[in-house]
């Protein structure tokens, strides 16, 4: 059985033998039809392998590291050489270092490929620039450029930094606009912006991130992981069912796929809202621990492996952040918003939300129709639901703020409510007020699926919805809520709780041997109360 990789060179995949899912027909088309492109894409979703496969192509061809791939011989371009800036290496906090290591590569390349005769200067737009003119008439480069806007996202608080990073950004492409020694170029990043010029009327870089012929280009689609990974997901089923690999069948490998699809699946990079792919990350990550643990785990790997994006962690820690607007199902943002983002410290945050990987499309993009975003998956729910715990909560206030699982599973109503109210106490009322009861359980839900608890919210069965549904093994709790403004409808609003759960019988379905425990509770939201004052 081949090994998962996470590398980011192509030929690492041929050398060790590591299981590479084939995207190379995607890289054919794409350098066939344009000359300059562009695609954005969230963190560890595999940007960096895919420039990296255009560099490798360019610059060595397919012998040896293209062997069986789609594309071994069907490339006859001749090679080339690839200047590959990575964004990731060079200083985020001094644009001194940041322009010294800069030119440093920019002068390697030079050396490495006999270019002579040029002006060194220590600007990178003028040093480039002047190597571009030192070039024989007949000499063409491959120009990759991964994660150009790392400096951006780093100084989102940061004025000044900020400022000079764009400017840097936006000088430094007009040098190469136009550049006729430049043979083929790309960028990639996590943002799309205008106030760069990259990406503003008059580029001449195509845009693909939205687009719908290489929408799947990043990613890993059910078939592939199907295709290339079918020996893993026997594996994982072997160990589930206490069976021999040979004696799967199709049925289990569609079940499991789609326990997989629950948690990873569901990330939409297409215009038309067709095409969707798993997180490459969590895939691998997934599946390898199946392998070294010998049995199945759903882990949050997108989110663990990386923590906050100092992107996001920056814009909260300076924007404000409407927590009920992330719990709802969709959310609808205006398409030029979207499409047309001009600076990053003013986008709408549910833009960067998508663009960071938190939410994705839920509808097609089509102007001027509003445009629908959403969550992808179970894990990155979690995610989310960590990351704004982390604005809206301090869990220093509470020794067992982590331990709701526990609690829930395991201790009385009294406790449940107890502990409920302690962390609802931990919120800064004078920034974030519980007002109604959808920012009541919004914040609840938060917090439940921030901690990684199995939660529903608004989950349905035959006779309606109830607020909060929290499974775990040996039980299932429902919480049925209610807010009171003032708290002198308290009984009457926790006596139509009640009837609300045995009318509508909320949590009997596929309940399995589990215990079921039905909590009707309101919330007193009287300035002097702030808390769940009566429960049944």
């Amino acid at each position: 059985m081949k090994e998962i990789a996470q590398s980011e060179n192509i030929e690492q995949f041929s050398l060790k033998n590591y299981i590479y899912i084939d995207k190379t027909e995607y890289i054919y088309n794409l350098i066939k039809k344009y000359d300059r492109v562009f695609f954005s894409r969230p963190r560890r979703f595999g940007k960096s392998l895919t420039i990296n496969t255009i560099g490798t192509l360019f610059e060595k061809g397919v012998e040896p590291y293209f062997k069986g791939t789609w594309i071994y011989d069907k490339w006859t371009q001749n090679t080339c050489p690839v200047l590959h800036l990575s964004f990731l290496k060079f200083s985020v906090s001094d644009l001194d270092n940041f322009k010294r290591d800069f030119c440093n590569e920019i002068l390697k390349f030079a050396k490495t490929n006999n270019i002579t005769d040029f002006t060194d200067d220590k600007e990178p737009k003028v040093l480039i620039g002047n190597i571009f003119s030192a070039m024989p008439e007949d000499m063409y480069i491959v120009l990759l450029i991964d994660e150009y806007d790392c400096q951006l996202t780093a100084n989102i608080n940061n004025n000044e930094l900020y400022e000079k990073f764009r400017l840097f950004i936006r000088e430094f492409y007009a040098v190469l606009k136009g550049e006729k020694h430049i043979r083929f170029m790309a960028l990639t990043g996590v943002t799309r912006l205008k106030d760069v010029s990259i990406f503003s009327v008059g580029s001449d870089i195509k845009d693909l991130s939205y687009d719908h012929a290489y929408s799947q280009m990043i990613g890993f689609t059910r078939e592939e992981i199907k295709k290339f990974y079918i020996d893993y997901l026997k594996l994982g089923i072997s160990y589930e069912k206490h069976i021999k690999t040979d004696c799967v069948t199709d049925n289990d490998i569609e079940e499991f796929l789609d326990r997989m699809a629950e948690h990873y699946d569901s990330y939409c990079f297409d215009e038309i809202y067709e095409n969707k792919v798993f997180s490459t990350y969590s895939v691998n990550c997934f599946l390898q621990s199946i392998s070294q643990n010998q049995r199945v785990i759903f882990g949050d790997y997108w989110y663990e492996a990386g923590g906050i994006p100092s992107i996001l962690k920056n814009y909260m820690e300076s924007h404000e952040i409407e927590i009920d607007k992330f719990q709802t199902s969709e959310i609808s943002i205006n398409y030029d918003d979207f499409m047309n983002p001009t600076s990053l410290p003013y986008m709408n945050e549910n833009v960067l939300m998508c663009q960071t990987g938190y939410l994705t499309l839920k509808s097609e993009i089509k102007p001027p129709r509003r445009i629908k975003l959403g969550s992808a998956n179970r894990e990155v729910k979690a995610a989310l639901n960590s990351l704004l715990s982390q604005k809206f909560f301090n869990p220093d206030a509470i020794d067992s703020f982590y331990d709701a699982d526990s609690i829930l599973e395991k201790s009385s109503v009294e406790e449940i409510i107890e502990h409920l109210n302690k962390v609802l106490a931990t919120i800064p009322y004078d920034k974030y007020p519980v007002e109604n009861e959808s920012i009541l359980r919004a914040l609840l839900l938060m917090y439940l699926s921030g901690l990684r608890c199995d939660v529903r919210s608004e989950q349905h069965n035959f006779k309606g919805s109830s607020d909060l549904l929290v499974n775990f093994k040996t039980r299932r709790v429902i919480i049925e809520l209610k807010f009171s403004k003032d708290g002198k409808d308290t009984d009457t609003l926790l006596k139509a709780a009640q009837e609300q759960i045995r009318r509508r019988e909320y949590g009997i379905e596929n309940l399995g041997d589990r215990e079921l425990l039905q909590i009707a509770a309101v919330f007193d939201g009287s300035p002097n109360m702030r808390k769940i004052t009566v429960f049944k």
